[in-house]
C-alpha cells in the first residue's frame, strides 16, 4: 500500500508533503514489493531486502522503523538518509520515543525525523522533545489543530533532546542558594 499525505507538520509549520509512504500489504514480501518511483519512505525490512537498488536512489529513499526495530540497523547509511520515520501503530505505543531519542542523541542523526501512524495532537510536544521535527498526523483529525500541540507548554522541567539542562539548572532565584548568590556577587 502506498500512502501520500498532502500535508504534514514540519519544523512547527503545516507544509506540503513530497514523500510517499510504502506499507506492506498481506500479500507483499520485502524482497518482491515494487517500490514506486519518486521520494518514498520504505519499511526497514524492504530496505534490508532491496538495499542495493534502493541505495542507488538515495537521497530519494527514506526508511521507517517499527517500534520493535533497532535504529542501529541504519547506522552505516544514516548520513545519506534525508528522512527516517518511526511508526506509532497505536497512540499508547511509546517505543518510538526511545527510538527517536537514540537516533538523535546516541547515533547523531541530523536529517528529518518523522512520526507516522497514530500520531495525535497530545503527543507532538513530547515527540519534539525527543527529536522529532516532522509529523504525519492521523488523517481523520485536523492537522492545523494538531499543530497547536507543539506549544501547549511554555516551560519544561526535565532535560531532553531539545533542552540539555533541567529547569533547576536553568533558573536561579536569589536567596535560594547562598553559595551561588555570593559567587555571583548578589
Amino acid at each position: 500500500m502506498f500512502e501520500v499525505r498532502e500535508e504534514i507538520i514540519k519544523n512547527a509549520a503545516v507544509v506540503a508533503n513530497d514523500w510517499g509512504l510504502l506499507r506492506l500489504d498481506e500479500n507483499d514480501t520485502p524482497e518482491t514489493v515494487l517500490v514506486p518511483e519518486g521520494k518514498v519512505i520504505v519499511p526497514l525490512l524492504v530496505w534490508q531486502a532491496q538495499r542495493e537498488a534502493l541505495a542507488a536512489r538515495l537521497p530519494d529513499v527514506g526508511v521507517w522503523l517499527a517500534g520493535d526495530e533497532r535504529p542501529e540497523e541504519l547506522a552505516d547509511v544514516m548520513p545519506q538518509l534525508a528522512v527516517i520515520a518511526i511508526d506509532f501503530p497505536k497512540f499508547t505505543d511509546g517505543r518510538g520515543y526511545s527510538i527517536a531519542f537514540n537516533l538523535r542523541a546516541r547515533l547523531g542523526y541530523k536529517g528529518e525525523l518523522r512520526a507516522i501512524g497514530d500520531v495525535l495532537r497530545d503527543q507532538l510536544f513530547s515527540m519534539h522533545r525527543v527529536g522529532f521535527d516532522a509529523y504525519a498526523t492521523r488523517p481523520d483529525r485536523s492537522i492545523h489543530d494538531a499543530l497547536k500541540g507543539l506549544s501547549v507548554f511554555s516551560e519544561t522541567y526535565q532535560a531532553s533532546w531539545d533542552q540539555k539542562s533541567p529547569l533547576f539548572r536553568r533558573h536561579h532565584r536569589t536567596g535560594q542558594n547562598p553559595d551561588l548568590d555570593n559567587a555571583a556577587g548578589i
